[in-house]
């Protein structure tokens, strides 16, 4: 597919607002591109929805608008005008694309300041945000068991989580039911379990399907960090040198092993 306005748009998108996203995609191989830029642009947008008004009912409706552009592409029918929307239905396996209502009904929680119930609630809300992104791009480049893919999405998507502890807290949220030392040391450990869990199950993803886990290359190193230095969640200090990142992620588009 072509870099038409839409997809050019969509790479805007991802280079100023998700910019590790970007380079995972500009490490990918050209022909996944399209579909990544375009998931990723996606995955702003609605994550955006829940924070864009203080009024939780604009917010619901922002929301309720991408679950609908979930349906229209799930079920086939004509999917509305918009610069992610239009190559996003065109793009994505429309199996897949069913991920999309769960996503959404999970950034509902982002809406209010309500803590998650329980740890059921808090796993899947990891789940359907980060696993349910990393699938959709996953089955739309080639074939993957969903459950590896699930597996390895949790612990990115935990990573992810930990490091946006500081600014959730600023927005008066609760993030983690326990926020402990114990508590957050655990949280690290699960992640890393379910990584090396999905792991072992590597041949399960084909070489086509696996631009799609470029994404989570840094995961293991900051959940390494928050397990052996649980404090610096709080702090905002997870992550590595801009150097060592970057030649991370060349190995892994290098060797395909995640």
């Amino acid at each position: 597919m072509r870099f038409d306005d839409d997809l050019t748009a969509c790479a805007d998108t991802v280079q100023k607002g998700d910019p590790d996203r970007f380079l995972a995609t500009m490490a990918a191989p050209v022909s996944a591109r399209p579909l990544l830029f375009t998931l990723y642009a996606f995955n702003i947008e609605l994550s955006r929805a829940p924070w864009a008004s203080q009024e939780s009912m604009i917010a619901e409706m922002r929301v309720q608008w991408w679950r609908d552009v979930g349906a229209e592409i799930a079920t086939g029918t004509a999917v509305r005008r918009h610069y992610v929307a239009t190559p996003l239905a065109a793009l994505l396996d429309q199996g897949a694309a069913s991920a999309i209502d769960a996503m959404a009904e999970a950034r509902r929680w982002d809406i209010y300041r309500d803590p998650f119930e329980d740890e059921s609630a808090f796993d899947r809300y990891i789940d359907a945000t980060s696993g349910g992104l990393i699938w959709m791009a996953a089955a739309s480049l080639g074939s993957a068991d969903e459950q590896v893919v699930r597996d390895y999405a949790y612990g990115v998507g935990l990573a992810n989580y930990l490091q946006a502890i500081p600014n959730l807290e600023a927005q008066k949220r609760v993030p983690l039911l326990d926020g402990s030392t114990n508590g957050v040391r655990r949280l690290a450990d699960r992640g890393l379990d379910r990584i090396a869990t999905a792991r072992r199950a590597r041949n399960t993803v084909s070489q086509a399907a696996r631009p799609a886990l470029l994404s989570g290359w840094q995961a293991e190193a900051v959940l390494r960090q928050v397990r052996a230095e649980p404090a610096r969640v709080a702090a905002g200090a997870l992550g590595t040198s801009e150097f060592r990142k970057r030649i991370a992620l060349m190995w892994q588009a290098a060797t395909g092993r995640w």
